[in-house]
């Protein structure tokens, strides 16, 4: 059995009862107000992502495909200037964008350069699924098994995962912008 075999149908439903056993299987937890909305939240925004697999969709049809709470939670997609290949030019060039950037955005650019759990662009964080990339979605690392609440404010994400360590990055993002905070496993 292939990892992404039933994935939809477990994000929808959870695994059945023939699901193979023979998987590495890893429980990440996190902690929200509301463990059941963060779950549900998670599924909403990854089946949206798992059903288009098959046909995947160009970048600009993302944002009207996936819930707009997720798309408005994302960071801003930053496109890169070209490269300036004369010294003297790529002097002038940062000058200028570093004169032309706002007080808040010299904040938030610090903050992304030091802060792991700030927010992913959603070109960023599809990459990783997109079965068209061969450094993306041909490598995913992790794939939806289960998920449930234990204790009041506690819940947990069972993926299975090829080894360990596995890229936590993507699920973590989806856990946070679903609402939860301190995902690990």
């Amino acid at each position: 059995m292939r990892i992404s075999d039933g994935e939809l149908r477990r994000i929808q439903s959870g695994p059945a009862e023939d699901d193979d056993e023979g998987l590495m299987l890893v429980r990440v937890f996190f902690t929200a107000t509301d463990p059941a909305a963060v779950i549900a939240r998670a599924r909403e925004v990854l089946g949206c992502v798992v059903e288009r697999m098959d046909s995947w969709p160009a970048e600009e049809e993302w944002p009207k495909i996936l819930p707009s709470w997720f798309v408005e939670r994302s960071a801003p997609e930053v496109k890169p200037p070209g490269p300036v290949f004369d010294p003297a030019d790529r002097a002038a060039a940062w000058l200028e964008r570093w004169q032309a950037t706002t007080p808040t955005e010299e904040t938030t650019a610090a903050e992304e350069t030091t802060d792991d759990k700030a927010p992913w662009s959603l070109s960023n964080w599809l990459f990783h699924f997109d079965p068209n990339e061969e450094e993306g979605g041909g490598d995913r690392s992790w794939w939806w098994w289960h998920a449930g609440t234990d204790a009041p404010g506690t819940g947990w994400i069972d993926v299975a995962t090829t080894g360990l360590p596995f890229g936590t990055g993507t699920l973590y993002w989806l856990i946070e912008a679903s609402g939860g905070a301190d995902p690990g496993y």
